[in-house]
């Protein structure tokens, strides 16, 4: 901890408060924010005000927008009977990276975990169902993480949506290109071989 200036150390601590930052990093940002001049600072400010304010979840997605619906949903080249089931909005982005995927999406804002108190109820599992009984959707694809909540949320959703005639698909999990085998954990090389194709 700084044993300097008390405004610092909150600073330091609102940064530190972010998934995925360290002290160590968090002491670094604000350092750096510290050194811009006034008008970035404000703008910086303004930018996550503006943010906070504007965006919102696709009234039929759940990605995030600043409109009623996202650009994904109001783009007609999309096939919309494909729908790739993701955890977070941040996980769509993955997809789009890729240029691949033609489908649309649906963002489910967290995962079934009863440890966490996270039940189905807490997600957008509603708004899933409705889609699927109004707009003649064929398909979806699991991509939730291959973690136990991730295998737990795709198989609870399974079985919701497989008795409805939706055909359900999970996404292929393996080793990564370029990766080498001697350096591959014993769940994906399973996983691996559990998925391998016909060549």
């Amino acid at each position: 901890m700084n044993k300097g200036s008390l405004l610092i150390n909150k600073l330091i601590e609102q940064f530190a408060s972010l998934p995925g930052i360290g002290w160590k990093t968090a002491q670094r940002l604000s350092y750096y924010i510290l050194k811009l001049d006034e008008g970035r600072v404000k703008e910086f400010a303004n930018i996550l005000i503006e943010a906070k304010q504007k965006i919102k979840n696709c009234e039929n997605c759940y990605n995030l927008t600043e409109e009623k619906y996202c650009k994904i949903c109001l783009d007609e080249s999309r096939d919309r009977k494909i729908v790739c089931l993701v955890e977070m909005p941040k996980d769509i982005i993955s997809f789009e990276k890729t240029g691949e995927y033609k489908g649309v999406y649906h963002a489910l804002h967290g995962l079934i975990s009863p440890m966490d108190g996270i039940g189905p109820d807490k997600l957008y599992i509603k708004g899933l169902l409705k889609r699927i009984q109004t707009q003649g959707i064929e398909e979806v694809i699991m991509a939730t993480n291959p973690t136990v909540e991730g295998e737990a949320t795709a198989i609870y959703l399974s079985r919701l949506i497989k008795p409805m005639g939706i055909k359900t698909t999970r996404i292929a999990y393996g080793i990564p290109v370029g990766g080498e085998l001697e350096y591959t954990d014993d769940l994906t090389l399973y996983k691996a071989l559990e998925n391998r194709n016909e060549i």
